[in-house]
């Protein structure tokens, strides 16, 4: 992704806070999904569901369209009734099925998003039901491997900036983005820092 030494240099001087993050996790271990369709599904597939639950989904998910895989056209043979018989709510099932459509007809060209500016790939995406700007940005952060996007509404990292920052309540988007503006042009991986914060918060201590 990016080189460790280069991100502990970058933090240390734009904010130390980040800092002692940086340098009790470790390097970066974010690396793109190169299955753009497949990460797109899965994006949706995990709104407002816990990860295990997300996970037993897409496993079913995957069992059903084996052997061709999370491809376009054969997500589009399935009807609702079917993306339900695996787990996935009737409004997801909708949102799914415009995502295989629009790029089947060529309304959203998943190929060549890579040569697209951050904003370009969100109006892109954004043209499917149930994909807004915070999926959006997972893509470009997880698929594409955008290193200078920050989701400033995203629950975790709003939680990790209050925890961090000392923020009395979570911090709005103006507090939001006057702390990552700390962290660019690498917005992406203060970003996976804050994640990473808080997943060592909920791991218990050793005995």
């Amino acid at each position: 992704m990016v080189d460790h030494q280069l991100i502990q240099r970058h933090f240390r001087t734009a904010d130390p806070v980040l800092a002692r993050i940086v340098k009790q996790v470790g390097p970066v271990t974010l690396k793109p999904q190169r299955d753009r369709f497949q990460v797109l599904v899965r994006s949706i597939i995990s709104q407002q569901i816990s990860t295990a639950a997300a996970r037993t989904i897409r496993a079913r998910l995957a069992e059903r369209l084996s052997p061709e895989g999370f491809r376009p056209e054969s997500l589009a043979r399935l009807s609702i009734d079917d993306l339900r018989a695996v787990g996935v709510s009737r409004q997801k099932a909708t949102y799914m099925l415009d995502l295989a459509e629009k790029c089947r007809d060529g309304t959203v060209r998943l190929s060549r998003v890579g040569r697209l500016s951050d904003e370009e790939v969100i109006a892109e995406l954004t043209q499917v039901k149930g994909i807004g700007r915070w999926s959006a940005q997972m893509f470009l952060m997880f698929s594409l491997g955008r290193l200078d996007v920050f989701p400033h509404d995203d629950l975790g990292i709003r939680s990790a900036i209050r925890q961090l920052y000392e923020f009395a309540e979570l911090p709005n988007k103006t507090e939001c983005l006057a702390i990552g503006e700390r962290w660019r042009p690498y917005a992406t991986i203060g970003s996976w820092y804050c994640w990473r914060f808080l997943e060592l918060k909920m791991k218990p201590p050793r005995s």
